[in-house]
């Protein structure tokens, strides 16, 4: 009976044993050899070469296809306080070690210091620059608008012993003769005839567009052409309208610049002294200043 019982026992230990020994959750997960493979969707890196700094820095710049800007400014230290528009290149803010010649373009009676803006100058400039056939260079627009009052005699001291400084120090400019012209219309070229032959050591080119000659400064042109060293005659530009009321003192004047034998450019072309005229010969002033500073 004992016996029975036993083999019974064994036979259900047996059975028991089978039954686990065959469950998968017995067996162990085999673990892989090989790496995952790569997708193909990711692409494999291309090796980069080492940045050439040198080539880094020689990149082109947003700027250059992009026009410069005018700002406006004020010098509070005088009396009255002496405002200006002044036009910065393009690229002027990106090229912080650069420097720029700078011309001074003087408006005529009755009108303010964006009279040039308007009859194209700044547009020109860009054209030029933008186009390569120009260097850069920055424009200041001084406002004359006191002419007719007590202030209006002092414009030039203001311009010569105050603004000009002033832009010198607070500008990228290149701070000396060759580099710095003066130009205007009507009496704005008057100034430009005084200014430009009294400190000849400021202004290496000056230009006269309709010239009105301030008052009595014909009787002391020979004088003032007498105190510049030959060395260090200036370039100038004369052009006047045929039609135009300051022809026979601007005539005066040139025929002083040839018994004097100040080398010049004079020029008579059809029109009045207007804006018309001005506007439609903005673009040979601009290129002529620019021609000053271009390499030959």
């Amino acid at each position: 009976m004992k016996t029975r019982q036993a083999i019974k026992w064994i036979l259900t230990l047996t059975l028991i044993t089978s039954t686990y020994s065959c469950s998968p959750a017995n067996q162990a997960t085999p673990t892989s050899t090989h790496a995952p493979p790569i997708s193909t969707l990711e692409e494999t890196p291309t090796p980069v070469a080492p940045t050439d700094t040198a080539t880094a820095t020689q990149a082109p710049l947003g700027c250059l296809t992009q026009p410069g800007r005018v700002e406006q400014g004020k010098l509070e230290s005088t009396n009255p306080a002496q405002e200006y528009l002044i036009y910065l290149p393009p690229c002027y803010d990106e090229k912080t070690d650069e420097r720029y010649p700078v011309l001074y373009l003087l408006h005529g009676q009755t009108y303010t210091e964006d009279q040039w803006i308007r009859l194209g100058a700044v547009d020109v400039i860009d054209e030029l620059i933008l186009s390569g056939e120009s260097v850069p260079f920055i424009i200041v627009f001084p406002d004359d608008r006191y002419w007719n009052l007590p202030p209006g005699p002092g414009f030039g001291q203001r311009l010569v012993e105050n603004l000009i400084p002033y832009i010198d120090r607070n500008y990228r400019t290149v701070a000396d003769r060759d580099h710095r012209a003066i130009g205007g219309m009507s009496r704005g070229a008057g100034w430009s005839l005084r200014l430009g032959l009294t400190h000849w050591e400021l202004f290496n080119t000056i230009g006269l567009h309709s010239l009105a000659v301030l008052q009595k400064d014909t009787s002391k042109i020979e004088d003032w052409l007498a105190e510049i060293p030959s060395s260090s005659q200036p370039r100038v530009f004369m052009d006047i309208g045929d039609n135009d009321q300051e022809l026979t003192s601007a005539g005066q004047v040139e025929m002083q610049f040839n018994e004097y034998g100040l080398a010049h450019e004079w020029h008579l072309y059809s029109g009045a002294h207007t804006e018309e005229y001005w506007a439609a010969h903005v673009e040979e002033y601009i290129r002529w200043y620019a021609d000053g500073w271009n390499d030959p």
